[in-house]
C-alpha cells in the first residue's frame, strides 16, 4: 500500500507521541510512526526521573518557583502552573500503564515512591525507575500501544514533510497528511489524517557530543518550520554538563541524580570547584555547571573533569545506580572506588515549534508536544526531569483537545503520490556523510556553550554554503533516511544560529562573550519563516 488513512498520524515514538495515541485511540485510528525501532528516542535513554509534587513535604508552589528560576525569566507562568499542577495526575496515569517506580519502606511499614533531588529542585520530588526511568516509561506505553485495536505502529517509517491544503493549491490551510519514507520497502508512502501531531524529539545531533541517540535530528522543527509555523527560542540549547568521557563511550549520560545523591565535581587533582561558581555547587542548574565545567577544561587545558561519589556506601551505589554502575564497569572504571570522567555534551532542545496551551501550533489540525514544542515552560533553561513530566502533561492536553474537536475535523482529500520521476539514485553519498560531519563540528566549534558574535557570523556563513549544497543534492536524487535527516538538521542548525544571533545578551542557556549581562525585559526569540 503506497496509501494510508488514520484519524490521527503521531510522528514519533517517545512518551509524547504514545501518550497522545493511547489517550486519543478509544475515540480514533491512530497510526504512530518510527524513523528506527519504536523504543529508539529520546524517552527510552532518559536516565533520571520526572518531577512532580507527590511529597507532603513539598509543594505546587515550590515547584513553579523552582522551574521560573531556573528558566532565567523566559518561561511562561500560566503554563508552569498548568504543568506543575498536572505532576501528580501524570505519575498515577503511568502508575496506571504499568510503570513500576522505585519504592521505599516507610515508618509505618508502607511503601511509597522514592524521591531524588536534582540540580535547582529545592525539594525531592523526582519520581525514578531507579537510574533508567525513560527506559520502564516507553517499554510500558509500548506495551499498551502494542495490545491497542485503534494503533497501527510503523517502524522505520521517516517522514519526508508534511502535507497541507496550501501546498495542494486548496483553502482553507490545515494539515492533512505527510509523505513517509517506508525504509525496508524503500518507498515512499502517503499517510493522509485529519490532524497530525509531532512528537520527534529534540536536535542534539547537530552538535558533535551529544547524550541523545541518532534519532534527534530536528525532524518535526524542520517539518514545522517549512509547513509555515513559528519556531521559538532556538539559541537554548541545554549541554548537560555530565557525559562519560571515554574513547569508546559514544553518548553515555551520567544522571544528575548521582549529584543529587550527593556526588562531587572534580578536578585532575581531586580539587573540588563548582562551589567557586555558585553557592548550590553540584546543584546548580545544568547551564551553570556545563559553563564551570567548560571554564576549568579551557582553563587547565584537560580533556575532561571527575564526578566522584565513591564516598557513598558501594551497596547504595549499586542499588540506586545500576545501569550507570555496569555500563562503567564495562569501560573499568568502578564508581564504588573511583572517579567518572566527564565532559558536557548537547542534550536538550528547550526551543522548537510554538504551541498554545493545548499543543496546537499555527496550522489548523497540527499538533507538538514534548521536546519538539516550545510551550513556554522551559523558558531560557530546562530544569532537570521536567522534560518528561512536559511530554506527559502535554500529551494528555492535546489529547483532550483532539478528542473535543476530531469530530470537527475533516477527512482528508485524495492526496497524490509521492512524485520522484525527475530523480536518480545518488552515486555520491560521501556528500551526505560529509556535510553531516561539517554540520556537527562547526556548531560545537562556534555555538557551543560559549559564544561570541564572531563565532555565530562564521557559523551563519557555513550554514548558507551547506544549505544550498543539501537543497541541490536533496532535488536531484532520492531520498533516503541520511539524506531526510540532513536536510532536517541544517534547517536546525540555521534557526539556532540565527535565533542566537538575534539575542544580544546572556541569559539562561545562550551565553556570549560579547554581552555577558542579561536585558531587561526580558524577550523570547520568535522567528516566522519566508512566505513560500
Amino acid at each position: 500500500m503506497t496509501h494510508a488513512y488514520h484519524d490521527v498520524l503521531i510522528i514519533g515514538s517517545g512518551a509524547a507521541g504514545l501518550g497522545v495515541a493511547l489517550r486519543i485511540a478509544d475515540r480514533a485510528r491512530v497510526a504512530v510512526l518510527a524513523k528506527a525501532e519504536m523504543s529508539e528516542c529520546s524517552t527510552f535513554y532518559a536516565q533520571g526521573g520526572i518531577s512532580a509534587v507527590v511529597d507532603a513535604e513539598d509543594s505546587i508552589e515550590s515547584h513553579i518557583q523552582d522551574t521560573l528560576d531556573a528558566g532565567a525569566g523566559l518561561c511562561d507562568p500560566e503554563i508552569v502552573r498548568l504543568v506543575v499542577s498536572r505532576g501528580k495526575a501524570a505519575i498515577q496515569w503511568l502508575l496506571d500503564q504499568g510503570v513500576t517506580f522505585t519504592e521505599v519502606e516507610a515508618e509505618d511499614g508502607g511503601r511509597h515512591l522514592h524521591l531524588t533531588r536534582e540540580g535547582g529542585h529545592s525539594h525531592r520530588r523526582v519520581v525514578h525507575a531507579a537510574d533508567a526511568t525513560g527506559k520502564a516509561v516507553e517499554t510500558s506505553l509500548l506495551a499498551r500501544a502494542k495490545a491497542h485495536p485503534n494503533i497501527e505502529l510503523y517502524e522505520y517509517h521517516n517522514a519526508i514533510d508534511l502535507i497541507t491544503t496550501a501546498k495542494l493549491g486548496r483553502a482553507p490551510q490545515r494539515v492533512v497528511g505527510a509523505y513517509v519514507l517506508d525504509r525496508n520497502a524503500r518507498k515512499v508512502r502517503t499517510f493522509g489524517a485529519r490532524a497530525v501531531v509531532l512528537a520527534t524529539g529534540g536536535a542534539a545531533k547537530v552538535y558533535l557530543y551529544t547524550s541523545n541517540p541518532d534519532t534527534a535530528t530536528g525532524d518535526g522543527i524542520a517539518m514545522a518550520w517549512r509547513s509555515g509555523c513559528r519556531v521559538a527560542n532556538m539559541e537554548f540549547m541545554q549541554f548537560h554538563p555530565t557525559c562519560l568521557y571515554h574513547p569508546q563511550a559514544r553518548s553515555f549520560l551520567i544522571s544528575e541524580a548521582l549529584r543529587g545523591e550527593g556526588a562531587r565535581l572534580l578536578l585532575p587533582d581531586g580539587t573540588p570547584f563548582m562551589d567557586r561558581f555558585d553557592p548550590r555547587a553540584e546543584l546548580a542548574p545544568r547551564d551553570i555547571v556545563a559553563r564551570a565545567i567548560d571554564h576549568e577544561m579551557k582553563r587547565l587545558g584537560i580533556d575532561c573533569v571527575y564526578l566522584d561519589i565513591s564516598h557513598k556506601p558501594a551497596g547504595f551505589i549499586r542499588d540506586h545506580f545500576p545501569t550507570i554502575y555496569r555500563r562503567c564497569l564495562d569501560f573499568g572504571i568502578d564508581i564504588t572506588r573511583e572517579p567518572i570522567p566527564v565532559v558536557p555534551a548537547a542534550h536538550y532542545t528547550c526551543g522548537g515549534v510554538v504551541t498554545d496551551a493545548r499543543g496546537r501550533t499555527d496550522i489548523p489540525g497540527l499538533y507538538a508536544v514534548g521536546e519538539t514544542a516550545c510551550t513556554g515552560l522551559h523558558g531560557a533553561n530546562r530544569m532537570a526531569s521536567n522534560s518528561l513530566l512536559e511530554c506527559l502533561v502535554f500529551s494528555d492536553l492535546a489529547a483532550e483537545d483532539l478528542r473535543d474537536r476530531l469530530d470537527d475535523l475533516p477527512a482528508p482529500p485524495p492526496l497524490p503520490a509521492w512524485d520522484e520521476s525527475q530523480v536518480t539514485d545518488s552515486d555520491e553519498e560521501v556528500v551526505v556523510s560529509h556535510n553531516w560531519d561539517e554540520i556537527r563540528r562547526f556548531m560545537w566549534d562556534y555555538v557551543g556553550i560559549v559564544r561570541t558574535d564572531k563565532r555565530l557570523q562564521r557559523a551563519l556563513r557555513r550554514v548558507a554554503l551547506l544549505k544550498q549544497e543539501i537543497a541541490d543534492y536533496y532535488g536531484h536524487f532520492r531520498v533516503t533516511s541520511d539524506l531526510l535527516e540532513l536536510r532536517n538538521l541544517i534547517i536546525a542548525a540555521e534557526l539556532i544560529v540565527k535565533s542566537a544571533i538575534t539575542r544580544k545578551e546572556s541569559r539562561g542557556l545562550h551565553y556570549t562573550l560579547d554581552y555577558p549581562r542579561p536585558q531587561d525585559p526580558p524577550r523570547n526569540t520568535v522567528l516566522t519563516p519566508p512566505a513560500p
